[in-house]
């Protein structure tokens, strides 16, 4: 059974290692031939109010992802 991006979104992401929440999905990035989902984005929060900064996020492996479940996504990484 699939699972939409729009549905995929709306999760947290948790991290095994320390059980925080890192946050939510906001960008995926495909392999060109097989369609299959390499990695993952989520921002990382910002201290500050700046306009022109450049967003920054985290980036997460697919084979990363322990786990997707009705609420939340479970990572291993050790950050």
């Amino acid at each position: 059974m699939g699972m939409l991006f729009s549905e995929l979104k709306c999760k947290d992401v948790i991290n095994l290692r320390d059980c925080r929440c890192i946050g939510r999905i906001t960008d995926m990035e495909f392999h060109p031939e097989s369609g299959c989902i390499c990695k993952v984005f989520i921002p990382k929060c910002k201290k500050t109010l700046n306009l022109f900064a450049k967003e920054e996020f985290f980036e997460i492996c697919f084979k990363d992802i322990k786990q997707i479940g009705p609420d939340i996504i479970l990572v291993d990484l050790c950050c």
